[in-house]
């Protein structure tokens, strides 16, 4: 398997409202295969995604790896709730693209 971007092995990447203080993201893989070689790989990890959000590990409030559902998941504090002035994602759905690119190398 060549190298491969996350978008092109999830079978779902999303984001969504956790509450009014949180934005929860998934990504979910169509078989346990493809899940834990992107699981292996540790090209999505608790530090990749503070980098990737330019981020503080503490405004990321959970990770995990969730194998009966092949997905990992993670959310992050807001740094302001939900509609409040300035904030510029009420739902939290236009979160996950900067995990599209994430790239995952081979076996």
């Amino acid at each position: 398997m060549p190298t491969r971007t996350l978008a092109e092995l999830a079978k779902t990447i999303r984001s969504k409202n956790a509450g009014t203080d949180r934005i929860t993201f998934d990504v979910i893989f169509p078989s346990r295969d493809v899940y834990e070689h992107v699981k292996r790989s540790g090209a999505v990890t608790r530090e990749t995604v503070a980098a990737l959000f330019r981020v503080p590990d503490e405004r990321i409030v959970d990770f995990v790896t969730f194998d009966p559902a092949y997905a990992i998941k993670f959310t992050l504090a807001r740094s302001a709730p939900s509609g409040s002035p300035g904030e510029g994602d009420i739902f939290g759905c236009q979160q996950y693209p900067p995990l599209l690119d994430i790239v995952v190398p081979a076996p």
